[in-house]
């Protein structure tokens, strides 16, 4: 497959960081911000995006669409998106590249390929690719390695298989190590702050485990504006094991405290705004002040 033209829904943080990477590739990227907030049409301006209106027209004019959206609005956006593809006959390829249990990108996949369209399942494991941070797009289903065609320097495109769920399982394991045990970092030490014995506990954490501490720590300051789309991912998580056979109730647990942190004034921030000279350190002593159940 020949592609030219890239689509992508939406330019957030990650998506923009991917529509640059493409871009700088020599493709055309193309977005469709009807019914979009006014972040989201700022950050396509930034890259230089093409906005087509209504995502009729992305599906009609593009070869590929990514979908790089909250992990909540993954299904809701497929169904969408097969209504237009049946209504106008195109086979575009639909690439999901959100944080979905293995079930869900088999449901978007009966979607696609019922309108008619082509589907690959995809996982985003890495930062938004700028400056000098690098990421990795991993893809599995039928004919992934048409994606290689988006790798660049900074954004290296991975084929899992030639099965549809692969990659999003691999990007749920990584998930549920990688914010999970953010989660319980953050929710153990806002609980000391709380009780009184933060002081006392870094003490210690520092006699035995400064390193993990420290980790916890550099991850605080740009975890919050994330939280809102991080509780979803970890109730796919929570999917994922259970299908597995493993008990969901950790994960389920692990969201809530994302769901509490997207509630507070700091959860309210985005990438762009939040303040960056704020410790993690801070970070903890601000949501410990804040009321509602963490």
């Amino acid at each position: 497959m020949r592609i030219e033209t890239v689509g992508l829904m939406t330019p957030g943080d990650m998506g923009q960081a991917l529509a640059l990477q493409i871009k700088a590739k020599g493709l055309t990227v193309y977005t469709a911000l009807d019914g979009r907030s006014e972040r989201s049409r700022a950050l396509a301006r930034e890259a230089g995006l093409t906005d087509l209106g209504a995502l009729a027209r992305l599906l009609a004019e593009c070869d590929v669409v990514l979908s790089v959206m909250n992990p909540g609005a993954a299904l809701g956006f497929a169904r969408e998106a097969a209504a237009a593809l049946r209504d106008s006959g195109r086979h575009t390829l639909i690439v999901d590249c959100n944080a979905i249990a293995p079930d869900t990108a088999h449901d978007i996949a009966g979607l696609i390929d019922s309108a008619g369209g082509r589907f690959l399942d995809a996982g985003i494991i890495g930062p938004p690719p700028r400056g000098e941070a690098k990421t990795s797009l991993y893809v599995s289903g039928p004919g992934a390695a048409d994606l290689a065609a988006l790798a660049g320097p900074q954004l290296a495109v991975r084929v899992v298989s030639e099965r549809i769920g692969d990659a999003s399982a691999l990007k749920m394991c990584f998930g549920a190590l990688n914010k999970g045990t953010q989660a319980l970092w953050l929710e153990v030490l806002i609980a000391a702050q709380r009780l009184g014995v933060a002081d006392l506990l870094q003490q210690e954490l520092r006699q035995s485990r400064a390193e993990l501490y420290d980790w916890a720590l550099r991850q605080f300051p740009a975890l919050p504006p994330k939280a809102y789309r991080w509780a979803p991912e970890l109730v796919e998580i929570s999917k994922t094991l259970e299908a597995a056979g493993i008990g969901p109730k950790m994960f389920q647990g692990a969201a809530e405290i994302y769901r509490f942190v997207a509630g507070t004034a700091l959860g309210q921030e985005t990438p762009e705004n939040r303040d960056k000279a704020r410790t993690g350190r801070e970070v903890v002593r601000l949501l410990a002040g804040e009321r509602g159940r963490s």
